[in-house]
């Protein structure tokens, strides 16, 4: 059966679940979590980011999360919680999804950058 942007999103959803702003940050300052914004750079110039985010595109994730390449970046770790962020959520929660089928499994969707920041979020530029 042919899948829907819908349907990867309903899955994706099922197994990342969402963490609001004063949770994660509580997280992000114990150390026990790294924010990663899935935006690609442009995006990510205009509007800003979350503060000491790690800027990694939702295509490289793969790539960036494995320790077998010579991308990969010790920072992600499944030792710590990964909060992913993005514009609205939705690419958000597929990387998370892409995350746990690569064995992290304490991932969270943090939603989109806007909503971050209009909750008063720490960004930097």
């Amino acid at each position: 059966m042919k899948k829907t942007a819908q349907d990867f999103l309903r899955e994706a959803n099922a197994v990342v679940p969402s963490i609001g702003v004063t949770d994660a940050v509580s997280l992000m300052n114990s150390g026990k979590a790294v924010v990663i914004d899935v935006r690609d750079g442009k995006e990510i110039d205009q509007s800003g980011t979350v503060k000491d985010a790690l800027r990694i595109p939702r295509g490289m994730i793969e790539f960036v999360a494995d320790p077998a390449t010579d991308f990969y970046n010790d920072q992600i770790s499944t030792d710590k919680e990964i909060l992913v962020i993005c514009g609205a959520g939705g690419m958000a929660a597929l990387t998370g999804k892409t995350l746990v089928d690569m064995g992290y499994d304490k991932v969270r969707n943090l939603g989109g950058f806007s909503a971050w920041k209009d909750a008063g979020g720490p960004t930097e530029s």
